[in-house]
Order: C-alpha cells, then sequence, then structure tokens
C-alpha cells in the first residue's frame, strides 16, 4: 500500500534529482548542456596559445593535465577590433560584454563585430561575476602573478575606462569586500607606489583583512568563513615560476596559491567564485623568451591539475579555463630547406632543457653587470657563445631581454610572428560535475562568462542594474546632485538628506553616518554609477 508518507518521499526525491539535471545553453555558436553547480574554478592563462601549449608538451615528455579537457575552442576579439588586448578579453570573460583596448569592467564606445553589444551608455560599468556572486551570498576570490590590478585581473575586480589607472583600480580592489586576493603588487596600495599618496595597506587592515606576504604566512593561515586575506607576495609582479623555485623561494607557486585559495572559500556552505590568472607566458611572449613561457606554462598546467582535483572530488564545481589571447606568435619551424622533417626532437628541447633561469632573470643580471659569458654559461649551459650573440646583449634592460629570447630561439628552431598580440583562436578546457565538459565548438570569450553566471544561477544583467544606477536617471528623484574635490566626491541632496559617495569606495555617508553599499561607486571621467540601494537612504 503507497501511503501519503511515501508519495511525499517520492516527489521530494523527484524535486531533489531536478536540481542536479541540466537544461541547455544557447552559446554563440549553438546550444550545449547547462550543468548547475555551486561553485566555479575560472582559470586564465595569459597569452598561451596553441603552439606554447604544443612546446610545453615536447618539453616535458608527457602530456599537459589540460590534454585530457580540451572542449573547443575560444574567439578572442575585442568589440571592434580582432586582435585582442587582456583588459578587454577579461572584461569579456568577466561579465559577458566585449569592450575595447584599454577598457577594464565598462562598455565600449563601439561595438562593431560579432557578439559584440551595447547595453547602455559608452564606458558604463557592467557587473562582473565575482560581483554577481557577492551579493548572492557566495565567497569570491581573484589569484594573479602579475600585480593584482593587472588587466586581466582587474576586469574580474573594477571598472575603468583606462587599464593604466592603477590608483582606481586598486582602490576599487580594496572596497570590493574579496575574501581572497593572492598575487603581486603590493607597491601599488603604499604611498610610495600611488599617484595619490593613499596609504591602502592601512585601509586592508581597517577592513579587517589578514596581510601575508610569504609562502610560509600562506601556508600557516586558517581563517575562518567570513574572514578576508590579502597575500602580497611581490612588489611588483611575482618571479617566473623558474626562477621562483630557485632563488624566490618565499613565494608561493601558483598550484599553492591555488588550493589555499580553494581551501579558505570552500568553507562558505552557499559557494565560492575563484579567479586563477596565469600571467606571465603573455610577458614571456612580448619578450619572445620561451623558457618563461613553458616554465609559467607548466606551473599554470599544475594550478589547474589542483583546481580539477578538488571539483572531481566535491561534484558540486565547475572549472573553466582558457587564454585571453596568444601573445609572440611562436612557432617551431627548423631549417627553412626541405629537411625540416628529418629534425629530431632533441634539437629543439635539449638547449631548452639546460635553461636554469628565465630570459628575464638572466637578463637582470646582465643588465647589473654580471660577465655575460659566465652568466651564459651557467645558467643557460651556452659555452660556445658567438662575438654576435655577445654584441646584443647591450642598452636597455628591455633590449637586452629580448636578445635573451632570441638568443635562446634561434638555437633551439623557434621563431616568432611579432612581439604584440595575436588574432588566433585559443583552446576552451573544461570540467562539470558528473565528469562533462562544456561541448560547445567554437565559441565566444563573452559565453565565458554566461555559461559560469547562469550555471552558478547568477543574473549578470540585473546585478549590473542592482550595482551601477547613474546620475542621470536620478535626475527626477533628488533635489540636487554635486561633486566636489575634483570628482572625487558625489553629493546627493533631498529635502534635509545629504549623501555623499566617495569614488571608489563602497561607502555612503549619510548626514555624517557612514554606511556600507553593496558595490563600489565608480567615476569614468563624465558619469557617476553607484548602487541602486542609495535611493532608500533618503528620508
Amino acid at each position: 500500500m503507497i501511503t501519503k508518507k511515501m508519495l511525499l518521499l517520492f516527489f521530494s526525491f523527484l524535486i531533489s534529482c531536478s536540481s542536479n539535471t541540466s537544461t541547455m545553453y544557447k552559446s554563440t555558436s549553438g546550444e550545449t548542456e547547462l550543468v548547475k553547480s555551486k561553485n566555479a574554478i575560472l582559470m586564465i592563462v595569459d597569452g598561451q596559445s596553441v603552439d606554447i601549449s604544443n612546446l610545453t608538451r615536447w618539453y616535458l615528455g608527457t602530456p599537459l593535465v589540460t590534454d585530457s579537457y580540451e572542449s573547443g575552442r575560444v574567439l578572442t576579439h575585442n568589440s571592434a577590433t580582432i586582435i585582442a588586448d587582456s583588459a578587454p578579453a577579461a572584461t569579456a570573460m568577466a561579465s559577458g560584454f566585449k569592450s575595447e583596448p584599454g577598457f577594464i569592467g565598462v562598455l565600449p564606445d563601439k561595438a562593431t563585430l560579432p557578439y559584440a553589444e551595447m547595453n547602455g551608455e559608452a564606458r558604463r560599468p557592467i557587473a562582473n561575476i565575482l560581483e554577481a556572486a557577492k551579493l548572492n551570498g557566495k565567497s569570491v576570490g581573484i589569484i594573479s602573478t602579475s600585480e593584482i590590478m593587472h588587466a586581466t585581473p582587474a576586469a574580474f575586480t573594477s571598472h575603468s575606462p583606462s587599464r593604466k589607472a592603477y590608483d582606481d583600480l586598486s582602490e576599487q580592489q580594496v572596497y570590493q569586500n574579496l575574501d581572497v586576493l593572492f598575487g603581486g603588487g603590493y607597491v601599488f596600495f603604499t604611498p610610495e607606489g600611488r599617484k595619490d599618496g593613499k596609504n591602502l595597506v592601512k585601509e586592508f587592515e581597517r577592513l579587517g583583512y589578514t596581510i601575508i606576504k610569504n609562502k610560509d604566512e600562506m601556508d600557516s593561515y586558517n581563517g575562518k568563513t567570513g574572514d578576508k586575506v590579502w597575500g602580497a607576495f611581490a612588489s611588483k609582479d611575482m618571479a617566473y615560476d623558474i626562477d621562483r623555485q630557485s632563488e624566490f623561494t618565499e613565494q608561493p607557486s601558483l598550484a599553492e596559491m591555488t588550493k589555499k585559495a580553494i581551501e579558505i572559500l570552500s568553507k562558505n556552505e552557499n559557494g565560492f567564485v575563484l579567479i586563477v590568472e596565469g600571467s606571465k607566458v603573455d610577458w614571456a611572449g612580448h619578450a619572445n623568451e620561451p623558457i618563461g613561457m613553458i616554465s609559467d606554462s607548466i606551473a599554470y598546467d599544475k594550478a589547474f591539475e589542483v583546481a580539477i582535483d578538488f571539483a572531481k572530488e566535491s561534484q558540486d564545481t565547475i572549472v573553466l579555463s582558457t587564454s585571453d589571447h596568444g601573445t609572440g606568435g611562436l612557432r617551431v619551424d627548423g631549417k627553412e630547406d626541405n629537411t625540416y622533417y628529418a629534425i629530431p626532437l632533441e634539437n629543439f628541447t635539449v638547449p631548452l632543457k639546460k635553461a636554469k633561469r628565465s630570459g628575464n632573470r638572466v637578463a637582470q643580471m646582465i643588465y647589473e653587470g654580471a660577465d655575460k659569458k659566465e652568466v651564459l654559461s651557467k645558467f643557460y649551459g651556452i659555452d660556445d657563445v658567438t662575438a654576435e650573440e655577445l654584441a646584443t646583449l647591450e642598452g636597455t634592460f628591455n633590449e637586452i631581454d629580448n636578445n635573451i629570447g632570441d638568443i635562446m630561439s634561434k638555437r633551439a628552431g623557434i621563431t616568432y610572428t611579432t612581439h604584440g598580440h595575436t588574432s588566433e583562436d585559443v583552446p576552451l578546457y573544461s570540467y562539470l560535475p558528473g565528469n562533462k565538459r562544456l561541448s560547445a565548438g567554437v565559441i565566444d570569450n563573452t559565453d565565458y562568462a554566461k555559461y559560469a553566471a547562469l550555471s552558478l544561477d547568477l543574473d549578470l544583467t540585473a546585478t549590473s542594474e542592482r550595482l551601477f544606477m547613474s546620475v542621470p536617471e536620478l535626475q527626477d528623484k533628488v533635489d540636487g546632485i554635486s561633486a566636489k574635490d575634483d570628482g572625487l566626491v558625489l553629493t546627493l541632496t533631498k529635502s534635509d538628506t545629504v549623501i555623499e559617495m566617495p569614488k571608489n569606495k563602497n561607502i555612503a555617508i549619510v548626514n555624517g553616518d557612514e554606511n556600507i553599499l553593496e558595490g563600489v561607486v565608480v567615476y569614468n571621467g563624465k558619469n557617476w554609477y553607484f548602487p541602486s540601494e542609495v535611493l532608500d537612504m533618503f528620508k
């Protein structure tokens, strides 16, 4: 006999099952399965092209961890130009909207290419996935091996029409209520490293952050849910991993930072979103320097493995990984005659495997006066350096840095098409609960944000409307609107209520009393934007 209690249990079972079932996501290239999840680990290896991955694989002599998770390709173009800049590319992956070179977390001036759109006036801030996740009770974190306010991490944590506006970008990061920040860039939060002279280190402390500065402090950190931590592991960018292992051992690896961040963030029962960037494959690509590329490609692959291991164990986490663009146009070409097909693998890999430091580190030694022959012999295994090669190691640090890469590349049969970015598609890697993949074919980089948001039941459009009300939208709702201190504070008045909102902060001062806002106040040089909750603060 079927009882009422049995029916209730049966329907409860059906409901629980339906919450784990998937629907379909309509990407820019077609439909793919949408798998729901509680957590997301979104990873970006800046500047890595397919050929850099290929060279890294040959160097190791084994497959990369990412190889087993390749799911398709990603289009990287900007809103109006085809060669990506990290700022708009990361903005697309953070918000679902394409933008243009130099723009961080704001809409473009022009949207003329496929999948680009204007959802408001030019340069209007658009919400990113970390902001949406935070409003929905999730913990959020950002990891980068560059300065933490560099273009890619900035696009997930701040809003400005200029990626060079480090003062604005870093100040917004302080007030975004992030749970974990790991990376470089400590000096840009100090008075010495800022044009405005502010001491944001003190502000981090006032806001309750634990500040850690090395691997040992990170390893011993064991914060509770709700605790916030800033890992400032370098004054500017962190070391290439090959240099970190030998000289800069106080710095944690990308994999170690990823593991610790997951440990901290996963304590939140509502879930988390973590952004992980391997920054300096791109930097080595700009220098046409193969050792730095390989070094940090390997480091990124290890971090990806950490993320995958957690996702497999938890079964409530999606992992998405891609690059924002290629850099350098690396090619393994060998000889230009008809014997290229007979060149053994060792000709390409042996010169590279002799290297014990990145080209950047070797260039620094030479620039600071070290003996060129000794340095090349000790750290690159080059005992037959030519007079022509030595002659190139003169001039500025950047000239030496580029020419070091040229020496090693020529000896290994590697060429490049540019010192800049490239327009090629980049691989997509994914892991979804249930050991699934995001099988979407060729997708746009905006799908990266959109898919992750829908998987987590986050609404990026609603978050933008909630966080970024504009001054023009206030015209019939307040009595007065003014800005003072050269655009540093927006003041709104209505009847006997005065609200002051400092630029870049999540603060509204109502008749002298400080109130914490849901998001930061943004001034883009023309218009002000602020959380819509401000309207509720008028009496």
